[in-house]
């Protein structure tokens, strides 16, 4: 039986998300919640109904698993614990300082009504997360090196498109070469912020605004640019959507480490994304997990859990035996 998918939101990540469904036999799609007027909402797939949020709970026995679509500030803090009341739940929090906490209240609400909530699903944290660990237990002596980029940062352009007089921005986040380069020539570096990322801007001035001033204004702003090299190119707004109206992105997780008596040789591990769109490759991998949510829910399983939990095998839609034939 088909794993049935309800999607909670339906921007860029849920409209994401109804795309995966439709590239897995086993999975189908019967409802998309969303905050606005559902008869403004136009979704793609035929078979699939667009409700109101405030009739989710209408939907508890005829949903699987709720895919949760929200932010990461002040949607999915509230929307995971209340949502795994009535359904298992997926979703992709990636504020790392506090997925502790997130964790927390999702597993006292999952555990209390025996559903299973995954939390935190995507490619960082997420697939990153997994090779970190993986590299880690497999080399306990070394050094994590996580490189983001390059792509589009959705978090450092909206930053940009808040200051005055910049009406359209998309911002970039670039690894530095060389220090790749260092970190795959096995020397352990150490690294300043500055060192391993650069930021580049691309920015649509309002009518009349005063380029030299927001330019100083990108590159002095704490926590995002400040700490950065960062390059600003102002551009029309043609230009923007002409070249850069994509969410490309991607990253790199490597761990350098040393094994023998005496530590003579050295391993480099290294996980490489490259990614056209990415919602649609997050959405790829929230798909995978909600697989394995509904098998360990019809397993008797509640609680919170990350990927670190979820055995490998519960992702694919291939029996052990089909696994074990195919690409073990």
């Amino acid at each position: 039986m088909n794993t049935r998918i309800g999607i909670l939101g339906y921007g860029n990540l849920g409209r994401g998300v109804e795309c995966a469904v439709r590239q897995n036999d086993d999975m189908e799609l019967v409802a998309v919640f969303t905050r606005r007027d559902p008869a403004t909402v136009s979704i793609l797939t035929e078979t699939a109904v667009v409700c109101h949020v405030a009739d989710i709970a209408d939907w508890k026995d005829k949903i699987d698993v709720l895919i949760l679509c929200g932010g990461s500030a002040t949607d999915l803090p509230e929307q995971t614990p209340e949502y795994v009341k009535y359904f298992n739940v997926i979703d992709s929090f990636d504020t790392h300082a506090r997925i502790p906490e997130h964790f927390a209240n999702v597993d006292a609400v999952a555990k209390e009504t025996s559903h299973v909530g995954i939390i935190s699903v995507g490619w960082d944290p997420g697939m990153f997360s997994l090779n970190r660990l993986y590299a880690n237990a497999i080399l306990p002596e070394g050094n994590d090196y996580t490189f983001w980029g390059k792509g589009v940062s959705q978090g450092h352009s909206d930053a940009i498109r808040r200051i005055n007089g910049v009406k359209n921005a998309k911002q970039y986040t670039i690894p530095v070469e060389s220090a790749l380069e260092a970190v795959r020539s096995g020397s352990n570096p150490e690294f300043t912020t500055r060192e391993k990322h650069t930021r580049e801007c691309f920015v649509v001035l309002e009518e009349g605004a005063d380029a030299t001033k927001v330019e100083e204004e990108i590159k002095t702003m704490p926590n995002y640019f400040a700490d950065y090299d960062t390059t600003v190119h102002f551009i029309s707004e043609e230009e923007l959507l002409k070249n850069h109206s994509g969410i490309p992105h991607g990253g790199l997780v490597l761990r350098s480490g040393v094994t023998g008596w005496d530590k003579e040789n050295k391993h480099l591990i290294e996980y490489s994304l490259k990614l056209d769109s990415n919602p649609e490759f997050t959405s790829s991998v929230l798909i995978a997990y909600a697989r394995a949510a509904h098998r360990l829910s019809k397993e008797g399983q509640s609680g919170c859990k990350t990927v670190f939990d979820i055995a490998p095998a519960y992702l694919s839609s291939k029996s052990g035996d089909e696994l074990r034939a195919s690409m073990l």
